[in-house]
Formats: C-alpha cells, sequence, structure tokens
C-alpha cells in the first residue's frame, strides 16, 4: 500500500505507526496530531530507528490532513484517554465531536479510505465516523473484538501455562463491561478450554477480561492500554493490506446479522483488501446470545446522545 494513516500521535497512535512501519505495510506512514510539534518529533524518531530495525516505510509527522491525501487506509486513536475511575461512556461528549472532526477531513482528502476507529467508546464512535464520513459499511471498522480476544487469550495462557499461540478464542459484544467472551468456542489446540479448566476459574478470567482495560488503567493511574491496542489496530490493517480474508472479531455495522440492525457491535468479521468483506454469523448458546443482546442494549443507549 502505497500509505497508511494514523490519526493521534498519543500512546497509542505513535505505537501503531511504530509496527505499521517496522512491517513496511506502506510505503509512507502518516501520523497526525493537532500538538504542534509532537507528530513531526515522534514520527522523526521513528524513522530514525529505520536503519536499526530494518524498515523503508518513511513515517513524517503533521498537523494537517493533506498530506494523508490518498491513503488506503486510516486508523483512528484520537481522543482523550480514561483516567481511573472513568468508564469508556465517560469520554462520550468529547471524543465525539474530535471523531466528527476527523472523520469529516478524512472524506475529503482520501473518499476511498477504510477507517480502523480505536478511539473509546469505540462502538459509538465508530458509528459517529460512518456517518460523519458517509462511507458505507464495508470501510467503517472498529478494533475491539481483536483486544478483548488478546487479553482473553493472554489470561488463559497465564492460567494454563500454555502458549498463548494454541488458545483459539473470540469475544464479540461491545467494548466494555458487556462483552462476550464465547467460551463455547474456546478451545486449546482444539481442545474445549471447558475439558481443561473448572467453570469458577474460567468465569473468572472472563470477568477479568470485561475489566482488562480498566485494570491497566488502575495500574498506570495517568493513562491508558496502548501496546496492545496498537497492535491490534495494525493486524487489522495488515489483513486488509496483504487480503488475507482473516476472520477477526471487529465492531460492525449491523444490518440483520444476530437478528440485529443499526448499531455497531463486536462480531467475526471477514478482513480483507476491500475492508469488511462478510460478518459469519456462529451459533450461539442462549446465555450467548443472551449477552449479547444484553451488550447491544448497552451500545445503544450512548449512540442516541450522539
Amino acid at each position: 500500500m502505497d500509505k497508511i494513516t494514523v490519526v493521534g500521535a498519543g500512546n497509542v497512535g505513535a505505537t501503531a505507526a511504530q509496527r505499521v512501519a517496522e512491517k513496511e505495510l506502506a510505503r509512507q506512514v502518516v501520523l497526525i496530531d493537532i500538538a504542534e510539534g509532537v507528530p513531526q518529533g515522534k514520527g522523526l524518531d521513528q524513522f530514525q530507528s529505520a536503519p536499526i530495525e530494518g524498515f523503508d516505510s518513511r513515517v513524517i509527522g503533521t498537523n494537517g490532513y493533506e498530506e494523508s491525501a490518498g491513503s488506503g487506509i486510516y486508523i483512528v486513536t484520537a481522543g482523550i484517554a480514561r483516567k481511573p475511575g472513568m468508564s469508556r461512556d465517560d469520554l462520550l461528549t468529547t471524543n465525539a465531536g474530535i471523531v466528527r472532526q476527523v472523520s469529516e477531513n478524512i472524506a475529503r482528502v482520501s473518499p476511498d479510505a477504510i477507517i480502523i476507529m480505536v478511539s473509546n467508546p469505540l462502538d459509538v464512535m465508530s458509528y459517529v465516523a460512518m456517518k460523519a464520513s458517509g462511507f458505507p459499511r464495508e470501510r467503517v471498522i472498529g478494533m475491539a473484538g481483536v483486544l478483548d480476544t488478546a487479553r482473553y487469550r493472554a489470561f488463559l495462557a497465564m492460567e494454563l501455562d500454555v502458549s498463548v499461540e494454541d488458545i483459539q478464542a473470540m469475544v464479540l459484544g461491545g467494548h466494555g463491561d458487556t462483552m462476550v467472551p464465547l467460551v463455547s468456542y474456546t478451545t486449546v489446540s482444539g481442545i474445549p478450554v471447558t475439558q481443561l479448566m473448572a467453570r469458577d476459574r474460567l468465569d473468572a478470567i472472563v470477568d477479568r477480561t470485561r475489566n482488562g482495560g480498566a485494570e491497566i488503567v488502575k495500574f498506570l493511574k495517568t493513562g491508558s492500554a496502548y501496546y496492545a491496542p496498537s497492535a491490534g489496530a495494525v493486524q487489522m490493517a495488515e489483513a486488509i493490506v496483504k487480503d488475507k480474508k482473516r476472520i477477526l472479531p471487529c465492531a460492525a455495522w449491523l444490518q440483520g446479522e444476530y437478528g440485529m440492525n443499526d448499531l455497531f457491535l463486536g462480531v467475526p468479521v471477514k478482513l480483507g483488501r476491500n475492508g469488511m468483506e462478510g460478518i459469519i454469523e456462529v451459533e450461539l448458546t442462549d446465555e450467548e446470545r443472551a449477552a449479547l443482546q444484553k451488550s447491544a442494549e448497552a451500545v445503544l443507549e450512548p449512540m442516541a446522545l450522539v
């Protein structure tokens, strides 16, 4: 790909830009931020790591959108981060205004781009971006399930003392306290996790996954997670750039899938060159279906406010 842009040069954005460059997913990586000098300095610093890390993607920082014109993908991380005691929904009004402006600029300079939304509250910000950009649902996708699933897999690997690579799992639903880890689809090298772990331990891990972001915010005190969120966004970008047709849990605009309409919710999505190339509908247990419905209601409520 010729150009990938990351909007927001904070911890998530800057780390995402570095990962995109190191993987050489685009010839040029553009880092945009309103803070003068910050994206320029970070971009320069990142490109100076290129001779050591061995990548040729050029990283540039800017305060405007003109340099990003023609980008194939925008990873949007702009907005304020969570602080201790804040829920993702506390960020709603401030970040909705920021994401609206960002999305209008993206549509102006790169009308054919794909947006990967990372800003919180994730599901609602994806909706704001789709509305403001006028892009079809295939080209606005939220990064949430990839991160939530990574946390779930990491906790399972820690508990079972096995490689993270051997754990297959999927977390659906909204990116928040109502997310739905699918225990019925969780396996370790094909072995159902319920055969390897007592149900109460599994329930504790599901609960820890739901609070994975808050746990990190509590430790950091002045910010929120960024290594895993940036890795999640870049995994999605890589699937699109390389047309991998990967099935990843992402926030997608539902139009009848899972019996739901007109909201962004985490579901299994096929990601390829065109962005969202399909939604996979999996069979859910009654318990999982009820949990997904509850998660949808938690997304619809703040959506009405923007």
